[in-house]
């Protein structure tokens, strides 16, 4: 039996958590909420997708549970988490374990790699739509794809098994040579759509309209454009078209910044809009639109405070 852990109980942890507990896996769910660990070790994930509702029984703890070995651990804290959350099981770096990051943003395979080897570290992308009910409730509805490749060529071993666990797990999870591009092309989707639904304080359906389409283009516009003088060949129209689908399919659904606003939390701003503004600083691109909502984001989240 393989042994996963997954570090950060938000909505897209505890969705991979049950569903990779459920086919068979052993899972242990890591954070440092020890109310909502307490709730989900008592009471299980309440999980809510296309094949219904059902309970799936998973442990949970605090970094320092978790002894090795571990086969995989796939982080999902958000971005400016990442340090500290990989640093916390630095005792599983000399087992062997691999690490897999599907997080929002630009930049967190670099952070794992301060403490895992380089060839033990994979990357991705998780296209599917996710949301929090409660302290143990998590939904999620439609279909979506995870995208995954090796930090280096000497990975790509790694790669493959932990693709063949997630669509195990009822994912539709592929591995790609050239993962840089799908990132680059969910980092558009997130600079676009996060931040207006933020703002605007909408889920999808107040966005899509003429205003908040004109507002969406350019900024899908500006994050092509440091992707390519970055070198990473993104496609605009693919994006476009996740977007398109995002706003049609999933109305009713409010952006990971927006329901960060909304419990509270500190949002991702600096790992996506404005990990996006300062590469687009260095390769000497204007982001003139991605600046200000990232500008926006900010304010209010020192509003808060």
């Amino acid at each position: 039996m393989q042994r996963i852990v997954v570090i950060g109980a938000g909505a897209m942890g505890c969705l991979f958590a049950a569903r990779i507990a459920e086919s068979g896996a052993q899972v242990m769910l890591v954070d440092v909420d020890r109310a909502r660990l307490d709730a989900i070790a008592r009471e299980g994930i309440h999980l809510v997708d296309d094949k219904g509702a059902r309970t799936v029984r998973v442990a949970a703890g605090v970094a320092a549970d978790v002894q090795p070995p571990v086969d995989l651990v796939l982080l999902f804290t958000k971005g400016m988490h990442s340090r500290a959350a990989i640093r916390s099981v630095a005792h599983l770096a000399p087992a062997g374990t691999v690490v897999l990051t599907l997080q929002n943003g630009l930049g967190n395979p670099e952070v794992v790699a301060e403490t895992f080897p380089a060839d033990r570290v994979l990357k991705g992308l998780a296209a599917l739509p996710a949301d929090l009910h409660g302290a143990t409730g998590v939904s999620s509805h439609g279909t979506g794809h995870l995208e995954l490749g090796a930090m280096t060529p000497a990975g790509e071993d790694a790669a493959h098994a932990a693709a063949a666990l997630l669509a195990r797990a009822g994912f539709d999870a592929r591995t790609s040579a050239q993962v840089d591009v799908p990132i680059w092309e969910k980092v558009a989707f997130n600079a676009a759509l996060n931040a207006i639904g933020a703002v605007t304080g909408q889920p999808n359906a107040g966005v899509d309209n003429a205003p908040g389409r004109r507002i969406i283009a350019a900024m899908v516009g500006e994050v092509v454009a440091t992707a390519h003088a970055c070198g990473v060949p993104v496609d605009e129209a693919r994006i476009h078209a996740a977007i398109d689908h995002a706003l049609a399919e999933h109305r009713a659904h409010k952006a990971s910044m927006l329901q960060d606003f909304i419990a509270g939390r500190a949002t991702e701003v600096e790992s996506i809009q404005g990990a996006v503004c300062e590469r687009a600083r260095a390769a000497g691109v204007a982001t003139p639109v991605t600046d200000t909502l990232a500008d926006l984001i900010r304010l209010m989240e020192q509003a808060r405070r």
